[in-house]
Formats: structure tokens, C-alpha cells, sequence
């Protein structure tokens, strides 16, 4: 689960990172009187779930509040990869030295958080370690000791040469690391910190992404959760209890089991084709499930074809058939369907699907090379 940076803000400032004050406003208005408040210059920042507000005309410096509230006007409502802004943080403007970047993440290679550092902070940090790897430092931390101070320092030491500074950021990198584990974080980044000329260092933007299994005991994170900056398709899949992630293909996929819904999506491109989705309806005998997976699925425009592959244990085939055939009776499906179903209640289920005018095939490799060649129109 993604939150907004000022979100990601009040938990870094809840672990002691020095963090500038800031205000949500919806409205222009709004926007106006918190500048107004803070007086001077203030920056006005769009709060979706999206990288490359800034290059989308997201963030603006404004001079005074009159200037917060046209900026406010411009970047409410204003579509950022798909994303409607819907409300905008407004924040005082900072004297800026140097920008540099902290972020840690859990790198499942090595099953474990892992730093990484730079000088050049305020860019895309990926295009660095691509281009300027040398320009990097990670750290992988130990679960069982956390980041201890004389690594933490290794990291700030990286970044600058003044002591001072080096104090400071050593201080900050152990309390991201604090925050990142109470939240229960896959990753969090501060992009940039920042020095200024009084010689503070400092987090001006924060982002923060929380791992779905740690909501159910954190609450107050799970409460931080926004559905309206998130696909429609997503909010509908974790309600009805699916596990759905969107892709950029045209067959649409709906299996039963995570290893299942990774070996059909890898034998559709063995055939050619691309998987529009990742979309497991686990082991549950629920008709109403499959009811809305295939709800999910024909809400992307890109689906030329609908792929059924369930493999018949908890999952009762006969509840899912029952499922394909109330679906379609509810749904004006126009992509073509083709199902395999194998295992529990299989007799039951193909005489249901051969009722409702559906077929069904055993062969794996014959059902995703037929959704393949639908796909592509044959």
C-alpha cells in the first residue's frame, strides 16, 4: 500500500526526522490561507500515488499566498498518470545547499532491509545506480541488530565531508530505519535531504510504501490507506479478497493459487501472447468471487480475450462455474472466454458450463494458446 508523502511525512516525523511543517488543502482557498499563515514562499505539491509530479507540472514554488491559491487552482483536478489530484500539501520553501538521497527497502534476494545512499539526490535514483553506480553506497541491515551507529555514520560519511552534517544524517538514517520497521514498510525514501546554508539537514519529500501483510496489525497505517488515489480495479479486487495486479497485456487471467497464476501467465507469453493481469481468487468456493474477478477483468479496455485456469482442490470447479455463468448473466462480457477447469466437482462443473453454452478443456497448454490466439484476433 502506497501513502501520500505527507502522510509518509508524519510518520518520519513521529521518529524524530526533522521534517519542515506542512498542511493539506482541497480547495484554493484553503491552499491560500495556509500560505498565508506560514507567510513568504511556499511550494505547493499534488498528493497522488505517483512518481514525476514535478515533470507533470505537480509542484510549484509559489511567491506569496495569492500565488499558492492560482497554483492551488491549476493542480487540483489536474491528471497525473491517471491519477485525479484531489488535494494538494502546501509547505514552507526551504534555503537549499545540497540535495542528497537516503532510502531503504527489503531487497528479497537477500531477505533482509537494505540501504542505499547518494550525493545526488532530487533525481530519478534508479537512473543513477544505472548510470553512476559508483555514486551509490548500500548497506543491508541486520534483522537481529537493526542499523547500529557506526554503520549509519559509514552511510552519512558517503554524503558529506563537514562533521557536523555527518552527525546529523547519521542520526536520520536511524530513524528512517526506525520508522520503515514500525511501519511495516517495504520501502521509504527521502528524495531529497537536504543541507541548507545554516548548516541543517533535513527531509523535504517522503515516500513510503507499506507491505499489504503488516496492515492487519498496524491500524493506524491501515487507516492512512486512500482508495481514491488508487485503481478503481485494485479497491474492488483486495474488497471481494482477490489478489489482482494490473498489466500492460491483452489476455486476461483468472486462476486459482499464486504458483498456478504465475505458470499461466508465463506459458501466455510462451505462446505469444501478454497477461493484462495477475489475478488469484485463492481457495475459496465462492461463485460471488469469480463474479467479481471477471468484473475487474472486463473493466480494462485492453482484455481481448478471458482466460479461466483453475485447478480444482479447496476451490470447488462447480462453484466456479456457477461463478462464470452468473457473471455473464449480470455482465455484458464482450471479450471471448475459454476455461479450463480440472479437479474437484469437474463432472459438475462441465455439465454446468455445457448447460450455459460454455466449453471447457484439461489440456493447459491447449486453453492459454487458445486465449493467445483470440487475443490476436484468430
Amino acid at each position: 500500500m502506497d501513502i501520500h508523502e505527507y502522510q509518509a511525512k508524519e510518520r518520519f516525523r513521529a521518529a524524530g526526522i526533522p521534517v519542515p511543517p506542512g498542511e493539506i488543502a482541497t480547495t484554493p482557498e484553503q491552499a491560500e490561507s495556509i500560505a498565508a499563515q506560514y507567510g513568504g514562499m511556499v511550494v505547493v505539491k499534488a498528493q497522488v500515488h505517483s512518481g514525476g509530479r514535478g515533470k507533470a507540472g505537480g509542484v510549484k514554488l509559489a511567491k506569496d499566498a495569492s500565488e499558492a491559491k492560482e497554483h492551488a487552482t491549476a493542480i487540483l483536478g489536474m491528471d497525473i498518470k491517471g491519477l485525479t489530484v484531489e488535494k494538494v500539501l502546501v509547505t514552507p520553501a526551504e534555503d537549499i545547499d545540497t540535495e542528497a538521497y537516503v532510502g531503504v527497502l527489503v531487497d528479497r534476494k537477500k531477505q533482509a532491509a537494505t540501504f542505499m545512499v547518494s550525493a545526488e539526490g532530487g533525481v530519478d535514483i534508479e537512473a543513477v545506480a544505472t548510470e553512476t553506480p559508483e555514486l551509490i553506497r548500500k548497506l543491508t541491515v541486520d534483522p537481529r541488530y537493526g542499523i547500529l551507529p557506526h554503520q549509519a555514520f559509514w552511510l552519512a560519511n558517503f554524503l558529506y565531508e563537514d562533521p557536523a552534517l555527518i552527525k546529523q544524517a547519521s542520526k536520520i538514517i536511524g530513524q528512517l530505519y526506525t520508522s520503515f520497521i514500525e511501519s511495516g514498510s517495504s520501502m521509504a525514501e527521502i528524495n531529497p535531504l537536504i543541507t541548507t546554508p545554516a548548516g541543517e539537514v533535513k527531509a523535504i519529500d517522503a515516500k513510503m510504501s507499506i507491505d499489504e501483510p503488516e496492515l492487519f496489525r498496524r491500524p493506524e497505517v491501515e487507516a492512512m490507506r486512500d482508495t481514491s488515489s488508487e485503481p478503481a480495479s485494485e479497491t474492488k479486487a483486495r474488497e471481494a479478497g482477490l489478489s489482482y495486479v494490473k498489466l500492460d497485456g491483452d489476455v486476461g487471467c483468472c486462476v486459482n493459487g499464486a504458483g498456478l497464476a504465475m505458470a499461466t501467465m508465463d506459458l501466455v507469453k510462451y505462446y505469444g501472447g501478454e497477461p493484462a493481469n495477475f489475478l488469484d481468487i485463492g481457495g475459496s468456493s465462492n461463485p460471488d468471487k469469480v463474479v467479481a474477478a471477471l468484473e475487474i477483468i472486463t473493466s480494462d479496455p485492453n482484455v481481448k480475450s478471458i482466460l479461466f485456469n483453475i485447478f480444482g482442490g479447496i476451490t470447488r470447479c462447480d462453484d466456479v462455474a456457477n461463478g462464470i455463468v452468473e457473471a455473464t448473466r449480470r455482465i455484458d462480457i464482450k471479450p471471448p472466454i475459454v476455461i479450463r477447469l480440472t479437479g474437484t466437482n469437474e463432472e459438475k462443473a462441465l455439465e454446468i458450463l455445457h448447460e450455459a453454452g460454455f466449453s471447457a478443456y484439461t489440456s493447459m497448454d491447449e486453453v492459454v494458446e487458445k486465449a493467445v490466439q483470440l487475443a490476436k484476433g484468430n
